[in-house]
């Protein structure tokens, strides 16, 4: 069977119509260049060009082949190229979760825009999925990627996940507008100790949820829970009905809600945590691109 090395040879002596000039074009002398056109023409069982002294033919059946020989070569370098890009992770695909809240922050839609000018071939599917479910999500081989605003808790998780910290990204109050503190620079919990709150409720968003409690309780008290509301931007419409006051990510802010008013907290450790969770071994090519890409959209917004 054939090569391609003899199409290659054979291309150029095609297009030279020499075989001097085909072999120096190919940095060969005459000789071997001959005989792979001749067990070229043998393996086929035809002749591809008819020569003499003096000149070089292409056969009908070579008029034929040139025309194959020259794209088998392309499909064999386009597939040389993919499989290339495959293992730098230039293509393939990307199924990659984040949590609601963190569609909000410039992290994500940075590495996502930066993916899709450097690696144009990858195909991202993304899905929004809460904290714990794609650590588990991870783990089964359901997503390649998560962006997470928790740590792994459980031991399990935190020997088979790769996690890289992008922020802690500081908490706000949201508050009615007419509220007694809305405009302040910045305020302690302990001053909203009696006013009630919204919040998602713990089965969906445990991360946020704990954090009120254990900010609450270092401030003296323990919050009163009036209403819940299955996403954030349901919690800032119940703040805009001063139904409650609502702790949320910074990030929030870029919601402009009539009727609500963003204030830092005080507390140093009100922040939430945002990070990138991937396998610890054997991540794919496509998966260390994209955390490399999560690397670089990070130092980008200076983080």
């Amino acid at each position: 069977m054939f090569d391609f090395r003899q199409l290659r040879y054979f291309i150029a002596v095609a297009e030279e119509l020499s075989f001097t000039r085909a072999a120096q074009r190919l940095h060969l002398s005459q000789p071997p260049l001959s005989q792979q056109i001749q067990a070229l023409e043998q393996d086929l069982g035809v002749r591809l060009l008819e020569r003499d002294k003096r000149n070089v033919m292409l056969t009908e059946p070579g008029r034929l082949f040139l025309d194959q020989a020259r794209q088998i070569l392309a499909m064999a370098d386009e597939a040389r190229t993919q499989v290339a890009e495959a293992a730098a992770g230039f293509s393939g695909h990307l199924r990659l979760a984040y949590t609601v809240s963190v569609s909000f922050h410039p992290a994500l839609p940075q590495t996502l825009l930066r993916l899709g000018q450097n690696a144009p071939n990858v195909r991202v599917w993304l899905s929004e999925m809460y904290t714990q479910p794609q650590f588990s999500a991870i783990r089964n081989g359901q997503i390649d990627v998560g962006f997470v605003r928790d740590l792994p808790t459980h031991e399990d998780d935190a020997q088979a996940l790769r996690v890289d910290i992008i922020d802690y990204e500081p908490l706000l109050l949201a508050l009615p507008e007419g509220h007694r503190l809305a405009g302040r620079q910045s305020v302690e919990l302990g001053e909203v100790a009696g006013d009630p709150f919204v919040v998602q409720p713990r089965e969906l968003a445990a991360t946020l949820y704990d954090r009120l409690l254990r900010l609450a309780a270092k401030a003296g008290f323990h919050p009163v829970i009036r209403q819940h509301a299955q996403q954030l931007n349901g919690l800032l419409a119940l703040v805009a009905a001063d139904v409650g006051l609502a702790l949320v990510p910074a990030s929030m802010q870029v919601v402009k809600l009539a009727g609500v008013s963003y204030v830092p907290l005080a507390d140093p450790d009100a922040h939430l945590v945002l990070a990138v969770a991937s396998p610890a071994e054997n991540p794919s090519p496509v998966v260390v691109q994209c955390l490399e890409t999560v690397a670089a959209a990070k130092a980008a917004i200076g983080l």
